[in-house]
């Protein structure tokens, strides 16, 4: 019976202990331990651990050498994520790398003394994760991907590539707490551009087909995806539907395009959970997270999938991928 009820507990942790190799996770006695509290998946998201880690290294930081990583993932599910950083706190960490806004609310509610550092899409000030960029007070900071306010420049890249385009459908998900914002946002860019906005709402795996079965009657001439840490966990599946339906669809992250979706505008995902693991080394070192200004992207990347853009039909305009700082063949 203890052996089942252990079993299930470590389950409920996010299986995180049995994701990663017995070196990442060697301790040694007084090895000071960060948490890192994550919406996703250890086989989704290994390229942004690996850049946390560089973030890590580059405050002269080591994982399994001078400094101990305690992963939780909530593999697409936003209500365990209280309970993964409510572990987190009472294992007392040292600091969490919390991941999107869900996880870094879950973080801040789960302790108000021991640093939180978060990578969010949404304004944390509005979000009120922090006071102020400049100043965010009490004990959480991060980077703010500002990548909801990128909703008028997709919406633009779209009628670029696909003049004729009226209707376009936004996939968003009704747990996300930043989905209100990006709503407006989205209609208030549509306007401007002439568009008819068509809402669609998927929270689950079940939900993304009957998602994208509806944008069939009648039928949108594109597709833009939300911000959502979900969206991400499930890109392939999400990149998968897309192509079976035929549908051009513009995402928030480079990691949709790579994965074989048509085009994304975004900032450095990777880059920006490489601040984290800088910032977590400051911390570790005896900086005051309310002293540390909220970090933002000051570049933006077009990537486009030619690749994608040739069976969906389309041909991209050689002023557009001119533009693309990167283009996949």
């Amino acid at each position: 019976m203890f052996d089942m009820r252990r079993r299930e507990f470590i389950s409920l942790l996010g299986g995180a202990a049995a994701a990663w190799p017995r070196a990442a996770r060697a301790q040694q006695p007084g090895m000071r331990v960060v948490g890192f509290l994550h919406y996703g998946a250890p086989e989704t998201h290994a390229h942004i651990v690996a850049a946390f880690r560089q973030g890590l290294r580059d405050s002269g930081l080591v994982e399994g050498q001078n400094v101990a990583v305690e992963y939780r993932w909530a593999k697409g599910q936003y209500d365990r994520l209280p309970a993964l950083a409510a572990d987190l706190v009472q294992r007392q960490v040292a600091a969490i790398a919390a991941a999107g806004l869900v996880g870094a609310q879950a973080a801040k509610a789960a302790t108000a003394t021991i640093p939180v550092v978060f990578a969010v899409g949404p304004d944390p000030v509005a979000s009120g994760l922090v006071a102020s960029l400049n100043r965010p007070g009490g004990n959480v900071t991060g980077v703010s991907l500002i990548s909801l306010e990128l909703a008028a420049k997709r919406f633009e890249l779209l009628r670029e590539l696909m003049p004729q385009i009226r209707v376009i459908a936004l996939l968003i998900n009704p747990n996300n707490p930043s989905t209100a914002t990006e709503l407006t946002d989205a209609e208030a860019a549509a306007r401007t551009l002439g568009l008819q906005i068509r809402k669609v709402t998927a929270s689950n795996d079940h939900d993304l087909d009957a998602a994208f079965a509806t944008m069939q009657a009648p039928r949108v001439d594109a597709l833009i995806v939300s911000q959502d840490g979900y969206y991400l966990y499930r890109r392939d599946q999400i990149i998968a539907l897309a192509a079976r339906h035929a549908v051009p669809a513009v995402y928030p992250w480079r990691e949709y395009p790579a994965a074989g979706g048509l085009m994304s505008y975004a900032p450095s995902l990777a880059e920006g959970y490489r601040q984290v693991g800088i910032y977590i080394g400051k911390t570790l070192k005896g900086a005051n997270p309310a002293d540390l200004p909220v970090e933002q992207p000051t570049k933006f990347e077009l990537v486009i999938n030619l690749k994608t853009a040739k069976a969906l039909g389309l041909d991209v305009p050689w002023f557009l991928q001119q533009r693309a700082d990167e283009v996949i063949e």
